[in-house]
């Protein structure tokens, strides 16, 4: 093998360089421990793995013989490919070097974690997830609550299999995006145990006003509000006084909590006697805002994050940002000035005089 750490990469080794490496998602988590944000411990297994991995179990050249008898407008045949290519990645034993070294990171992130066989969130990072004019974001694998050295190993195999799922390849194949292009890495991450969870944009979504930041939030994990399968509470904050300026607490029926007897994420009725109760505290509210705000400042543009509230952390309840991209409906927008630029601030005045517009 080459370099040990061309193979695997701690996120805080990881930022916005090292996409074709490690995946946007991965590299984004680096960029924000980079910028101090409280973001859960984890690791990028590489697309350097993801390339040993198909080399040392010769299936390269299959994969992309399947790949040759898809039909563009034939939705049948992307099917049988992606099954055909899941099947045989996920047949395919991964070496014992790689295994070992993927191990051994997990036995290192559980020791961090003061937590024995830690349990884990495992998400795709492909490295075309955010290229302008496409959208890849969304089509591969995420696992939750994964335990153990071999369940991690496996579920990084399934989320190297996403990279074919059928509306992957359907969607490549439509966008003439050659499929030897994309590659992908997968983070593992520790979960967090989250009491409550969701998004946050740092607009508006709905007007696309930059001065506020909208957050969706639900019981348990962020699934339900990332998925729409429930309607969450919905709080509107003014960024310049960290005031909360809207609130809609919805009747919310279902959330994905951790079942402590199978150790696996499961979705549940919420009961009658908290589905009308606001899921997350005012004071929450405003820390996730004054940290959304954080994240864009760092980036420099408008932002979609996922977050958690962590019910492990001892004496308080823990923020924690599971993910963040740049937000890509309004920012994508041409922004028009609101009135037309002029020479002085005494034309300025006179022109409004003129329309009969009030100055303040």
């Amino acid at each position: 093998m080459e370099k040990r750490n061309d193979y695997v990469l701690w996120f805080e080794e990881c930022d916005l360089t090292s996409i074709p490496l490690v995946g946007g998602k991965n590299a984004s988590l680096g960029e924000l421990l980079k910028a101090k944000i409280p973001v859960p411990p984890g690791f990028a297994v590489t697309t350097k793995a993801y390339t040993l991995f198909l080399e040392q179990g010769q299936i390269k050249t299959e994969i992309f013989r399947i790949l040759d008898g898809i039909k563009v407008n034939d939705m049948d045949s992307g099917e049988e490919a992606s099954k055909a290519i899941r099947a045989l990645i996920e047949s395919t034993p991964v070496s014992d070097e790689l295994q070992d070294y993927i191990c051994e990171f997990y036995r290192r992130l559980s020791k961090r974690s003061n937590v024995p066989a830690v349990p884990v969130a495992i998400r795709s990072s492909a490295t075309a997830e955010d290229l302008p004019g496409a959208s890849f974001a969304g089509q591969q694998d995420t696992f939750l609550w994964v335990r153990g050295a071999d369940g991690v190993v496996n579920h990084v195999k399934k989320c190297w299999s996403s990279l074919f799922t059928a509306r992957a390849i359907y969607y490549r194949a439509k966008m003439g995006f050659p499929h030897d292009q994309v590659e992908i890495s997968v983070g593992v991450q520790k979960m967090a145990n989250s009491w409550t969870a969701g998004v946050m944009f740092t607009l508006n979504p709905a007007t696309g006003d930059r001065s506020t930041i909208a957050i969706d939030a639900n019981y348990g994990f962020g699934e339900s509000v990332v998925s729409g399968e429930c309607t969450p509470d919905n709080f509107i904050v003014n960024k310049i006084t960290d005031e909360i300026i809207k609130k809609s607490i919805s009747h919310k029926t279902i959330c994905y909590i951790r079942d402590p007897k199978a150790h696996r994420v499961v979705k549940e009725d919420i009961p009658s006697e908290r589905a009308d109760t606001q899921c997350v505290v005012d004071r929450d509210v405003i820390e996730l805002a004054i940290i959304g705000k954080r994240i864009e400042k760092h980036y420099g543009k408008a932002m979609d994050i996922e977050w958690a509230i962590d019910k492990d952390t001892p004496g308080k309840a823990k923020v924690l940002i599971l993910q963040s991209r740049p937000e890509t409906v309004w920012s994508s927008k041409e922004r028009k000035p609101i009135t037309q630029a002029r020479s002085s601030a005494l034309e300025h005045i006179c022109a409004g005089l003129v329309t009969g517009r009030k100055l303040t």
